[in-house]
């Protein structure tokens, strides 16, 4: 029986789809770290937890890993799926002599600096960039690439604590206002210009064995900057044609230069209006806005279970046969407070009820969502990539989320 020691602060949907998965692998007992303990069903999961105060401190996460080896043995993984615990998880490896991503490279996934140094080192397209910490620096990469230009945390998560600035008074403020120093860098970025997608993969022993194409509509730091525009996030049916293979390739070897053995990765890409691609950055984990989950209905397999596999057995069970192409529409509004109400649910059913596949419809009374997935969704599906975006251009018309 091997012990794998899955560290899932909170027990978020998100998070215990891939916890189960990995909970349902033969010869496996799982127990946990944890900051909140699972309710209902799943506090049967976990053989046995501990709780820590802060998930995020490598420390603590050493600690509580301990009272676990002690009461049930050495692990045979430590794992977890949330970015921020990405490095501390490879600390904690490293730490009791675990296989797994190592410290370095965990890092180079975390620190979008380095990541893209090293990319850029590699001969890959990435966006021009520079860590800030005064003004005078910012002011200086303004001039060498022109506005808008992007601000966010060297170690930031997809969109959020990102920022726009499109002249020299909001770089200032931005600056300013994000504390850079020595101590608290600001990564400052070329705004690429074109339409943006991510690239997922599942790598084991260092090589790719599956891969999977989205394209976000509108953008994601679109979508951040504007909180009550619904959006979409599309899986296309046909990943194989000529104007994904550039795509493919620089993904691909994104993953070799960063030096990844095994895991999911997601990496985010743009085409440029000259047609060229070029990297946004890429994560070691697996995807948000229900990519997974796309994943999963496109090529009717568990891609939770592929990334378990991946990180558990280091072992793959079978190509991603794109079968369908599928989307997802995110529920969000004008205004603030609680959802007050959702309108045109019955008309989206009439029309395109065949099409949707899951749903979460937002919760009257709920606090409106801060997440860019906002406060519910619908995943439609069909074999013609032209239906599942006519379908979901029709659901982000039809449904309405209001506050009070």
């Amino acid at each position: 029986m091997r012990t794998i020691v899955f560290v899932a602060p909170f027990p978020l949907e998100a998070t215990m789809r891939f916890v189960r998965a990995a909970a349902r692998l033969e010869g496996v007992r799982l127990v946990g770290v944890v900051c909140e303990e699972p309710r209902g069903d799943d506090a049967r999961i976990f053989t046995d937890t501990v709780r820590v105060a802060n998930a995020l401190s490598a420390a603590e996460l050493i600690r509580g890993i301990d009272v676990l080896r002690r009461r049930h043995g050495q692990p045979h993984r430590i794992v977890g799926v949330l970015e921020p615990l990405q490095v501390q998880l490879a600390i904690a490896r490293d730490h009791f002599g675990v296989p797994g991503t190592d410290p370095n490279t965990a890092d180079l996934f975390r620190d979008k600096a380095r990541m893209k140094d090293r990319l850029r080192q590699a001969g890959l397209p990435v966006a021009r960039h520079q860590l800030m910490t005064h003004v005078d620096e910012a002011e200086s990469f303004a001039r060498e690439v022109g506005f808008p230009i992007v601000l966010k945390p060297p170690a930031g998560l997809g969109a959020k604590a990102t920022f726009r600035v499109k002249s020299l008074e909001e770089l200032r403020a931005g600056i300013r206002g994000m504390g850079a120093s020595p101590e608290n860098p600001v990564l400052a970025e070329e705004f690429l210009h074109g339409t943006e997608g991510s690239f997922e993969t599942i790598t084991t022993g260092g090589r790719v064995r599956a891969r999977s194409i989205s394209h976000y509509l509108p953008p994601p730091l679109t979508v951040v900057e504007n909180p009550w525009i619904q959006w979409c996030c599309m899986l296309p049916r046909d990943i194989d044609r000529p104007e994904y293979e550039e795509v493919a390739r620089i993904g691909v070897k994104a993953i070799e230069a960063l030096g990844l053995r095994d895991g999911f990765t997601h990496m985010e890409w743009f085409r440029r209006t000259d047609g060229s691609i070029a990297i946004g950055e890429i994560a070691q984990r697996p995807p948000g806005a229900n990519i997974t989950r796309m994943i999963g209905f496109a090529t009717n397999t568990c891609a939770y279970r592929a990334w378990a596999r991946s990180v558990i057995d280091g072992a793959f069970d079978a190509p991603w046969n794109r079968r369908y192409a599928v989307g997802s529409a995110f529920f969000r509004g004008i205004g603030r407070g609680r959802v007050a109400g959702v309108s045109g649910i019955e008309a989206s059913q009439r029309a395109v009820g065949n099409w949707i596949v899951e749903a979460k419809i937002p919760t009257i009374g709920a606090p409106k969502s801060d997440s860019y997935e906002g406060d519910g969704y619908a995943i439609v599906r069909d074999e013609r990539t032209s239906v599942v975006e006519q379908v979901l251009e029709k659901l982000i018309a039809t449904v309405r989320v209001h506050y009070a």
